[in-house]
């Protein structure tokens, strides 16, 4: 044992990585395949088993691009990927045609197969040795608090003792309900907050309003509904709840959700509650607070959800993975000594601001639009129609806000300028659009504001861009902070 013990610590790993998902299984690859000096990883997970999930089932052009620049564009072929063209919001039976600009394309997928096919190139890749194992716990240096690896048991049959794996640097990529979030980031770190929940099932041969484009049905009362098609015959819907969840979700999405959906879709939804089981997700917001300082540990750093999480309405999260992934590889490629935590706190610092553009980009994108899709009050109300009518309008109208969301386009300033072109517009339409009002019988109308209710529209745009204000500054201010 002693003997076991001595060479473990003679020959540690370079890196141990915690959780083989999305982002542990891209960096094994990544550093695996184009490090000149090869290193020694450790791939640890829990299940190795096929994943059932109702989410990361949606790859937008942009982290396409970044899965062809990791070598990885083979894991989409062969698993009855589904190109993605763009997407068509719809309201009040009302679609508007969203396309991604170019001829540009995602991908979207059963997210277990897409999984599998991750971890198969993580395995192949030269050094990483992967090994199906619970992570339990942090091995912390008594004397400088340095984390050192970790303590896993190993799921062979049988097995109880906990195995140490010691690392220069161990990377926690152990997704949204990360159990060392809080050691690693210490007082620097903050709780993730919990939007709503996405209750999800597949339909079966359903037909979307524009076939290969991702569906977003804004239905009065409740959230968003999200549809887009993840193999030939099966079509993922993600309907948005809010707290308190109805103490039965088929009833309510039968009763209150499906006749707001498109006609097509009733029977298609109707079937999949009868025989599917419906399963839901927290849908948690995360800012990332920076790594590698004095408020954080040595010697571990987190990765993808573990570390930042946002909205995943508008299917982001993953292009972030795979982009943080592709910041660090180019890093990691010139670090000397893994277990130098003042090179790699320097790296850390650089890494956290290069992935700004695209990282704030989505995160800001993803829960400012949520809000506005998901609107619960008048102010927010009106920006949502607001929002729909400027994508009425077309050319860069859409190209604009489609490129940020896309990831073609990484720029907060760009989207400042879009957020605020509608909160603009949509006080433009309070004024001169009609509107729908449902009269006591029941019946809706539509009338257009006459001047003298000039006065009290004036006061409620007021209303209005402040809302909008407080829906996207405090985002912005999450991702600009540098403490």
């Amino acid at each position: 044992m002693a003997a076991s013990n001595s060479d473990m610590w003679s020959k540690p790993y370079d890196i141990v990585i915690v959780g083989a998902g999305v982002a542990g299984c891209a960096l094994a690859h990544a550093l695996g395949s184009s490090q000149s000096k090869p290193l020694r990883i450790c791939l640890l997970e829990r299940s190795l088993a096929e994943p059932d999930r109702i989410v990361g089932e949606l790859l937008q052009p942009g982290g396409y691009a970044l899965l062809q620049q990791l070598g990885l564009e083979s894991c989409v072929e062969g698993i009855d990927a589904v190109p993605v063209r763009g997407y068509a919001v719809v309201m009040d039976g009302r679609p508007v045609h969203i396309p991604y600009p170019n001829g540009r394309s995602g991908r979207s997928f059963h997210h277990g197969r897409f999984i599998q096919a991750l971890r198969e190139k993580a395995k192949a890749a030269k050094g990483v040795e992967t090994i199906e194992a619970t992570v339990s716990e942090l091995i912390e240096c008594p004397l400088t608090g340095r984390i050192l690896g970790v303590r896993a048991t190993r799921k062979a049959e049988g097995s109880v003792e906990k195995e140490a794996f010691f690392g220069n640097l161990t990377i926690v990529a152990d997704g949204c309900f990360s159990n060392f979030r809080s050691m690693v980031m210490g007082t620097a770190g903050v709780k993730p907050e919990t939007k709503s929940h996405f209750v999800g099932t597949i339909l079966e041969d359903a037909h979307l309003p524009i076939d290969k484009h991702g569906t977003v049905v804004l239905v009065k009362g409740a959230g968003p509904v999200l549809l887009y098609q993840i193999g030939e015959h099966d079509t993922r819907m993600l309907v948005d709840v809010k707290a308190p969840l109805p103490a039965d979700l088929k009833e309510h999405i039968l009763t209150n959700i499906a006749p707001q959906l498109p006609s097509a879709l009733h029977i298609p939804v109707q079937q999949a509650l009868e025989k599917d089981r419906i399963r839901r997700m927290p849908n948690s917001f995360l800012p990332p607070a920076e790594q590698g300082g004095k408020h954080t540990k040595e010697g571990v750093i987190l990765l993808g959800d573990s570390w930042n999480m946002r909205h995943p309405l508008t299917g982001g999260g993953m292009m972030c993975a795979f982009n943080d992934v592709y910041i660090l590889r180019e890093h990691f490629a010139n670090v000397k000594d893994f277990s130098d935590w003042k090179e790699m706190s320097s790296l850390l610092h650089r890494w956290h601001w290069q992935r700004k553009a695209l990282a704030s980009t989505v995160n800001i994108l993803s829960v400012a639009l949520y809000d506005l899709f998901g609107a619960d009050d008048e102010s927010l109300d009106v920006l949502r129609i607001g929002c729909f009518k400027y994508f009425e309008r077309g050319g860069d109208c859409i190209n604009g806000p489609v490129s940020l969301l896309s990831g073609i386009i990484a720029s907060p300033a760009v989207l400042f300028w879009h957020f605020f072109s509608v909160a603009f517009y949509s006080i433009w339409v309070m004024f001169t659009h009609p509107r729908a009002v449902r009269g006591p019988d029941g019946k809706t109308t539509y009338f257009t504001p006459s001047w003298d209710l000039y006065p009290l529209y004036f006061l409620k745009s007021i209303q209005v861009f402040w809302t909008a204000c407080v829906v996207f500054l405090p985002l912005m201010w999450t991702e600009i902070r540098w403490w």
